[in-house]
């Protein structure tokens, strides 16, 4: 494909993972546009073209879907931000539904107007699709699980299927806790374990699914490329870890103890029913249809990872 025929459209482009990979795309001679909750501006040096849309709907936005080799959609509101409410768990699931509804408004669009459709929607997920399965290890073959982030991803996933209808590959992926600095989980747990106060969550022997930030940027990548890829991805490293091993390598990267765990039921106390479904609950996913598909992870193992980003 040609550089000036590469243009992508990114929901969700400012937040951790998207401005890392707005950037990458850039850098690999992609025009980016990113729709933008603030004022529309043109794309300048280093700085991808802002887009200005509601949220909820493709109203101004739409047209720009007619060839377009790739929609990207990474919207959803932080599950981790605040307790979990009436009211929030009704953002946290709104958030993520009408930004894939918007992407089939988009599609369908440009199917009306008999435009060029794109080539190609990576749907944002997560593991927390699965549920809690403890320390068992799952593919993107096994069954979605319960709980509120478990219904909260099937919705997710299932906001924008209707695509495929339309002829358009959708490549979703299913992301496992992305390690970057400047953001994610890493930065919450980081001043903790400075101060010595680092531990388990529970008894720490959840599946704790983790994948390198440059790892997710590469695989959204790839699979925005890869023309027979369809259908969910796991995003995670394929050296599965549990949360107890993974403290434990966060602490010798910082060269602190791992050593003050977070009860569960303090945790319960604290946060409530997100509790068990954030902190305490977990997986081993496995990046199995990746892996199928030959990509190959720059940063497979936990302990380098984490040197190279509390270094």
């Amino acid at each position: 494909m040609d550089a000036s025929s590469k243009r992508v459209i990114v929901a969700g482009g400012s937040g951790f993972i998207g401005r890392a990979l707005c950037a990458a795309l850039a850098a690999s001679g992609w025009r980016v546009q990113v729709l933008t909750r603030g004022a529309s501006r043109p794309a300048s040096t280093g700085r991808p073209e802002f887009v200005t849309w509601d949220g909820l709907t493709a109203n101004g936005w739409g047209h720009l879907a007619d060839g377009a080799a790739a929609l990207v959609n990474l919207t959803g509101e932080n599950v981790a931000a605040g307790p979990w409410t009436a009211k929030r768990r009704k953002s946290i699931l709104e958030s993520r539904v009408n930004a894939g509804r918007a992407m089939l408004q988009a599609a369908e669009h440009v199917k009306r107007a008999s435009g060029v459709l794109p080539g190609v929607l990576v749907q944002a997920s997560a593991v927390g699709y699965y549920g809690d399965t403890r320390d068992a290890a799952v593919d993107e073959s096994h069954p979605s699980g319960g709980g509120f982030l478990a219904e909260v991803c099937r919705q997710w996933e299932a906001a924008s299927a209707p695509v495929e209808a339309l002829g358009v590959r959708r490549a979703v992926i299913r992301s496992g806790l992305v390690l970057g600095r400047g953001g994610g989980i890493l930065a919450k747990m980081l001043p903790q374990f400075r101060f010595f106060a680092g531990g388990p969550l529970g008894d720490g022997s959840q599946g704790f699914p983790w994948i390198h930030l440059e790892d997710e940027v590469r695989a959204i990548m790839f699979l925005m490329e890869r023309e027979e890829a369809s259908g969910p991805f796991n995003l995670a490293a394929p050296r599965t870890v549990s949360n107890l091993e993974f403290c434990r390598a966060l602490g010798a990267a910082l060269s602190r103890p791992c050593w003050l765990p977070a009860p569960a039921p303090l945790l319960r106390l604290v946060f409530g029913e997100m509790a068990d479904d954030v902190f305490l609950a977990g997986c081993r996913a496995v990046p199995a249809r990746l892996s199928e598909l030959g990509f190959t992870f720059k940063h497979p193992d936990l302990a380098r990872a984490l040197r190279e980003l509390a270094g």
